[in-house]
């Protein structure tokens, strides 16, 4: 599953609770439909039908006061749908779902635009309710043909949802606020859950023309401020640098309860910058609220500045995001190039990167080496496999490493000179093994003479401080790597269209994969613009485990199956794992204030925040 919900069946895997509601008179052939107000995949629901609120956030909150935000890059559409031009940020503020999750459970959402959801037992379709009381900022209504509208748009113009959707082959109006979803196979618990996760956009806005009498074409990025459903509305904006969001009044959703005590903010700017260390120079001075700190270094030695010495800017490092979040982070070789396809040149790239020393010098010890593509959760591989992953892993022997079997994974530890000369050794003797040779100071293909040459693709000159030092490293053992960093534009369109030979790249995985493991993966992702498959993994042992978690039976399957994976992807040195730190270094002016206990799993940032000046006011 994906960025962290999820969805209904028996047992503690698919669980959902609701009314048993009959649509007519019940026959001894018909089976009353039910309906859910909620569904999860990991665990019971917390909240019972009728609930208040989200016990984190504060139902007194006051509204009104502007949050000042930051933003790299820039942005040229404020079209939520499509894979193409840079989305603005925070657009999907001015859009309502049809569920909504809950930041202190795990893969867990309730009814927003829905206020329900039905299912038969084999999972083969799910019917969602509309609220009576639903409404676009024009007034009209939702229906249920804009929600059919949005999801044929979405999987016709965006390739991501193309793939996260592939198994939902129609979708229908089946009542007067029923939207129905059929799908191809029967038992995928997700299908559901994710069903609630795209932003639904108004047909008849769309089909509709703009204040210049020009046909609208959702096809298309667009400049224009688009309409929704959702809490706020673009007030305003200069092209590429400045959005000004405000809270509408007349929101309908305000009282509901996956709504109290949140969207807070009268309104929230985002100002956009070219330069990460600019953009810190404006939070430093006062024009920017909240910082989420991605540098070591400056979290170790920038923050002395006299707002931080007299408590104006408050400094919290909270692990809550990461507490059901696997991470991968990485340099990722493409193995769409020639260059890479290797097992054991990929292997060697790993042996170049000296994580120890990089903490060393660089990040003053804050970062742990990463391990596994589930990072930092139970999902994690480890030791070597037994019980229900031996098992699945078996099934497979004459398709997966049989490293697999007797090697536990272990990046390699360097630090100090000895370790780090040792390290390129191995590097060289691997290279030699995948057909390379130095002569000179250049590694060489040992039959065509051609240098092993590739570039490094960065989206900001913020990663060049690790990205660099890796590179010389590589070159220390002959390899001509190159460290390229473009602007945010092109290097989005470059990714989109794998047009790189290493980039660098994180993963954020829920405690519940699915079907975006097919996306990241799978074999039918490699050909397909705009997936996340980035090192271009094509593998039938890979996609039958993703199969194997997709459709796992329960939670123990379910965990055996995403670490034989994970273990796997591993032993197969895809990528070449980076670190991460499993806290997030926050940093805000006291204009702005938290709930005092933050959710279990995340941060409520910035739905459940609110600004003091309003309450001092």
């Amino acid at each position: 599953m994906r960025f962290g919900w999820r969805g209904t069946f028996a047992g503690v895997i698919f669980v959902a609770a609701g009314a048993t509601v009959s649509t007519g008179a019940a026959t001894a052939q018909e089976v009353p439909q039910q309906w859910h107000h909620g569904i999860s995949t990991v665990g019971e629901l917390k909240y019972q039908p009728g609930f208040a609120r989200f016990d984190y956030v504060n139902p007194q909150a006051p509204k009104g006061g502007t949050l000042r935000l930051s933003n790299d890059g820039t942005f040229d559409s404020f079209n939520p749908l499509l894979a193409k031009g840079e989305a603005a940020v925070g657009i999907e503020r001015v859009f309502d779902t049809l569920m909504k999750s809950s930041e202190d459970e795990v893969t867990t959402s309730y009814g927003l635009l829905a206020e329900g959801v039905s299912y038969p037992d084999d999972i083969s379709s799910a019917t969602f309710r509309l609220r009576a009381g639903a409404k676009w900022a024009d007034g009209q209504p939702v229906t249920p043909e804009d929600v059919i509208f949005s999801f044929e748009k979405v999987v016709e113009h965006n390739p991501l949802y193309t793939n996260y959707y592939k198994h939902v082959v129609s979708a229908e109006k089946t009542g007067e606020r029923d939207v129905t979803f059929h799908f191809d196979e029967k038992n995928n618990r997700e299908l559901p859950q994710i069903l609630g996760q795209f932003s639904i956009v108004p047909k008849h806005w769309w089909e509709g023309k703009d204040a210049n009498g020009n046909q609208r074409d959702i096809s298309k990025t667009t400049l224009e401020p688009v309409m929704g459903s959702g809490p706020y509305r673009i007030a305003s904006f200069s092209p590429g640098s400045a959005i000004r969001y405000e809270l509408r009044d007349d929101y309908w959703g305000k009282d509901l309860n996956v709504n109290v005590g949140e969207n807070n903010f009268g309104r929230i700017e985002y100002s956009f910058y070219g330069d990460r260390n600019v953009e810190f120079e404006a939070f430093r001075g006062g024009n920017v609220d909240y910082w989420f700190e991605n540098q070591a270094s400056r979290w170790a030695t920038g923050y002395d500045f006299p707002a931080v010495k007299d408590g104006r800017v408050k400094r919290e490092e909270i692990e809550n995001p990461y507490r059901a979040t696997g991470i991968m982070q990485a340099m990722v070789p493409n193995m769409r190039k020639a260059i890479f396809q290797d097992e054991r040149v990929r292997q060697a790239l790993n042996y170049a990167f000296d994580f120890e020393e990089l903490n060393k010098t660089v990040f003053y010890g804050q970062y742990k080496r990463v391990n596994s593509y589930f990072f930092g959760t139970e999902l994690a591989s480890s030791g070597l496999p037994e019980g229900k992953e031996l098992e699945i892993l078996n099934e497979l022997k004459d398709k997966v490493p049989p490293s697999v079997f007797t090697e536990p994974y272990e990046n390699p530890v360097g630090g100090d000179p000895a370790k780090a000369r040792e390290n390129l050794r191995k590097a060289v003797a691997l290279l030699k093994e995948g057909g390379y040779v130095l002569k000179g100071n250049r590694m060489v293909n040992a039959e065509t003479g051609e240098p092993l040459s590739f570039e490094i693709l960065l989206s900001s000159p913020t990663l060049e401080r690790v990205a660099l030092p890796y590179a010389n490293n590589l070159k220390r053992i002959g390899i001509d790597a190159r460290v390229r960093t473009v602007d945010a534009s092109q290097y989005t369109n470059r990714l989109r269209s794998f047009d790189y030979d290493m980039t660098w790249s994180v993963w954020a995985q829920t405690l519940h994969p699915g079907n975006e493991q097919g996306d990241y993966w799978g074999s039918s992702s490699v050909g397909r613009e705009g997936s996340r498959n980035y090192a271009g993994i094509a593998d039938p042992a890979i996609d039958a485990l993703i199969d194997r978690i997709i459709f796992a039976k329960d939670r123990e399957e379910l965990v055996a199956a995403t670490r034989a994976m994970d273990r796997v992807l591993l032993a197969h040195h895809y990528v070449v794992p980076m670190y991460y730190r499993m806290a997030a270094p926050i940093a805000y002016w006291n204009r702005i204030t938290r709930p005092p206990e933050l959710p279990k799993y995340g941060l409520a940032f910035p739905d459940a925040w609110w600004s003091t000046e309003v309450k001092q006011q």
